[in-house]
C-alpha cells in the first residue's frame, strides 16, 4: 500500500467464452469500457485495460491512520479461453504480455476466474483453469478467486448458496477449497450489475485483506 490517501488495486479476469467476464468487468468499473454482448461467438478478442474513477468511502473500510482511504480500480479484460478463433498459445501470449505491460512493477491483487453459476463445471474450465496455473505459477491458489455469473438463474431455480454447494460436484467443491473457498456471485440482470457493485468490491476487499495486501508480481 502506498502512503497517498488512494489505493489501486490490480484485477485480472479469464474466463470461457459468454461466460459474463467482460459484463461483470464492467460492473467492477461502474462504466462500459468492455464490450458485452450475445455472440455466437467470442466478442472479446484482445486484452484491454479499464480504469475506474476515484471511488471515496472506498468499500471494505480501508483505513490509514483512522481515516478511510479512496479506491481505484484496474480491472484487465481478456479473451475467453477455449476461443472461437484464437489458439490457446495465442490467448496465453496476449494475456501474459498484457499481464507484464500493465501490473510488471505493480503487480496483481487477484485473478477473477469467471464461471457460469448455471452451467456446470465442464472439460472447458479446467482448459481456462490450467491457463490461470500457467499465467500465475505456482502460487496461483493464493491470488484466485471465482466469480460465479448469472446468480439470478440460480435464485430462479430456488436455491441459496448452501444448496446450489449442497448439488455442486466434487470437481467445483475441490476448487474452491484449493482457493480457500473465496467466491462471488454475481447477477448479470443489467439493472443490478450497478447495484451490487459495492457488494462485490466489498467481498474483493476482503479477500485481498486477508492475503495481506499481497501482490503477485508477473513479468
Amino acid at each position: 500500500m502506498s502512503d497517498t490517501d488512494e489505493m489501486t488495486i490490480n484485477l485480472l479476469l479469464v474466463g470461457r467464452t459468454q461466460s459474463g467476464k467482460s459484463a461483470a468487468g464492467n460492473s467492477l468499473l461502474g462504466s462500459s469500457d468492455f464490450d458485452s454482448h450475445l455472440s455466437p461467438s467470442s466478442v472479446t478478442t484482445c486484452c484491454s485495460l479499464g480504469c475506474s474513477c476515484r471511488i471515496s468511502g472506498a468499500p471494505g473500510f480501508i483505513r490509514r491512520n483512522g481515516y478511510e482511504l479512496a479506491l481505484r480500480v484496474h480491472v484487465m479484460d481478456t479473451p475467453g479461453y477455449p476461443h472461437s478463433s484464437l489458439s490457446k498459445e495465442e490467448v496465453r501470449q496476449a494475456v501474459r504480455a498484457a499481464l507484464a505491460q500493465h501490473f510488471g512493477e505493480k503487480g496483481l491483487h487477484l485473478a477473477l476466474l469467471v464461471l457460469r453459476a448455471d452451467l456446470p463445471l465442464c472439460e472447458e474450465e479446467n482448459h481456462t483453469i490450467q491457463l490461470v496455473q500457467e499465467l500465475l505459477g505456482p502460487t496461483w491458489k493464493n491470488f484466485t478467486a471465482i466469480l460465479f455469473t448469472h446468480a439470478d438463474k440460480v435464485e430462479e431455480a430456488g436455491l441459496n448458496g448452501d444448496q446450489y454447494f449442497h448439488i455442486a460436484s466434487d470437481a467445483l467443491l475441490n476448487l474452491l477449497s484449493s482457493i480457500q473457498q473465496r467466491y462471488i456471485f454475481v447477477d448479470n440482470q443489467a439493472n443490478t450489475l450497478q447495484q451490487e457493485r459495492k457488494t462485490i468490491l466489498r467481498k474483493i476487499m476482503e479477500f485481498i485483506r486477508k492475503n495481506s495486501y499481497q501482490v503477485l508480481l508477473v513479468k
